[in-house]
């Protein structure tokens, strides 16, 4: 393996799949993409229901767990992270979501340029190949595949019923700015199977000469030009399997595009990141940059579970061994029916209270039930109306514990820490309610399992929140851009007070965006590239 190429990027995720096919275009750069994880051919990855199988397991997640919480009554959660080729986007739920316009727009309103929704939405569109073709929303013939459902229940039809009934609109699509309203989500896949960022961008391009994958590089470091008037990044230390530690050098640009845990996490091990810290663990200190690591947020859902009769749910189809064979025989002679699911098939977007400026409230609806991401599904038909605020105001944090690369850093959310996000939750859970009580709904008898009946009022309706809140894995903003002095990044992504140096993944998130976030880094990515290859600064 050679020791030097121009761009070493660190992480195969969605990012630097994206990356590595964009940087590589240009047989004139020799990239080098790195992954700590293995390589993504387990059987359970194609499969869109394979997630069951994914998370969790330590093949293909990092299978990270938060510090016990306060916010959750103490709990502590599982926070999966993609361990194989493709990152999340191997392991993740496929639902193709860009947020809202207002989510960028106030990107750019903090001062970074070209990150308004109307900059961004070119860059969406470019890289998407919509199964409908292209209009003035969406894009064809791009990397990134995204198609409808491939498998319709009875109790989710009268769900969007219900949501309409309680004022939410039924709406085509949630990709178009304003996503109030309900709808089904579209999907990364094709034909069926999971449409991951290793086929979308990876492996068409792994015949290039030019670029070099390597798997089982764990990478505990970046170096630094000794003797440069500024600190420049000069390339990585990482182990390769069970080889020893080396120098690779990069000969342009260090991009760490390791996500909002990873990309941290190497930073403060090189020396970048809060100065106190970093004496603490041991730790040259190279760059005191107090935001690395901090703006740690994400989406917390609330699951309601309630029963419901005269339908069928996963849950009994699952049950039964005819059930499964079915299941089992649709899906690989068809390509479609449950197996073809994701976590959640149906959404809507709407304010918690009239005083939002837009929708802070998004549902994801499961035609199924289980007390917790694992178990089995429960005897009964059941679904699942789970409800996240999309604005959180609580921050936590991903800080080192030691200076050893292999150890898994604290990972603290602190959830439902602001007052505001303990309104949202209870607000959601009464909304939630209400939906479930709608006339679209009662010929199917939904009776209420979680958070139960006796929970009545705001107090009640907080504390059930708290022990029933999980993580939807939207990790973000662990690495921020911005010119504050909490951030970590510019606008075109460079790493304050470090050259040659950039993070290029969902970690530069100011705040994240309404809904799931695999498609705005794919969009990340796609413009990091663009801010590389046109030596913008």
């Amino acid at each position: 393996m050679p020791k030097q190429y121009d761009y070493i990027i660190v992480g195969a995720g969605t990012a630097g799949c994206v990356l590595a096919n964009r940087l590589s275009k240009d047989s004139n750069n020799e990239v080098l993409l790195m992954e700590a994880g293995g390589k993504d051919n387990y059987f359970w990855i194609d499969i869109p229901v394979g997630y069951l199988y994914t998370i969790a397991n330590p093949r293909t997640d990092w299978c990270y767990e938060i510090e016990p919480d306060a916010g959750l009554n103490g709990r502590t959660i599982g926070y999966a992270r993609g361990k194989v080729l493709g990152g999340c986007s191997s392991i993740n739920a496929m639902i193709y979501m860009r947020g809202q316009k207002s989510d960028y727009d106030y990107w750019a309103s903090l001062g970074n340029r070209g990150w308004s929704w109307d900059e961004v939405l070119p860059v969406f569109k470019k890289s998407e190949d919509y199964q409908h073709g292209s209009d003035e929303f969406h894009g064809s013939g791009g990397e990134l595949r995204v198609e409808e459902r491939r498998v319709n229940w009875e109790i989710l039809d009268a769900w969007r019923d219900a949501a309409e009934e309680c004022g939410i609109p039924k709406i085509e699509e949630f990709n178009r700015g304003d996503n109030f309203g309900n709808a089904y989500f579209q999907m990364n896949q094709r034909r069926g199977s999971r449409w991951s960022a290793t086929k979308a961008y990876l492996r068409p391009v792994l015949s290039r000469p030019n670029l070099t994958v390597l798997t089982n590089a764990h990478v505990e470091k970046i170096a630094f030009h000794e003797n440069s008037a500024s600190l420049t990044a000069k390339g990585i230390h990482v182990r390769v399997g069970e080889e020893k530690s080396q120098l690779i050098q990069a000969n342009k640009e260090v991009l760490l595009s390791a996500g909002s845990i990873g990309s941290p996490q190497i930073l403060q091990l090189s020396g970048i990141g809060p100065g106190k810290l970093l004496n603490e663990k041991g730790i040259e200190m190279r760059f005191d940059l107090e935001g690395v690591g901090e703006n740690l947020h994400d989406h917390l859902q609330v699951r309601s579970i309630y029963k419901v009769e005269n339908t069928v749910t996963l849950n009994q189809r699952a049950n039964s061994l005819f059930g499964k064979l079915a299941m089992g025989l649709e899906y690989f002679l068809l390509k479609t029916g449950p197996l073809t699911m994701p976590p959640s098939q149906l959404g809507a977007f709407a304010k918690s209270d009239e005083g939002q400026a837009s929708a802070n409230i998004e549902w994801h609806v499961q035609p199924l039930s289980l007390d917790k991401f694992g178990d089995p599904l429960h005897p009964y038909n059941a679904i699942t109306p789970s409800v996240c605020n999309l604005r959180p105001a609580s921050r936590g944090h991903v800080r080192i514990k030691t200076s050893d690369p292999t150890d898994y850093p604290a990972i603290s959310l602190n959830y439902l820490s602001a007052t505001e996000d303990e309104e949202v939750a209870v607000n959601g859970l009464k909304f939630t309610r209400r939906i479930m009580a709608s006339n679209a709904l009662q010929k199917f008898n939904p009776s209420e399992l979680k958070p139960g009946p006796e929970i009545q009022t705001d107090e009640q309706l907080l504390d059930a929140a708290r022990n029933l809140g999980t993580t939807i894995f939207h990790p973000v903003g662990t690495c921020k851009m911005g010119s504050d002095d909490k951030s970590v990044v510019n606008d075109r992504l460079q790493v304050h007070g470090v050259d040659r140096l950039r993070v290029i993944d969902a970690s530069v998130m100011p705040r994240i965006t309404s809904g799931n976030t695999n498609a705005p880094t794919v969009m990340i990515a796609e413009k990091g590239a663009e801010f590389i290859l046109k030596g913008e600064t």
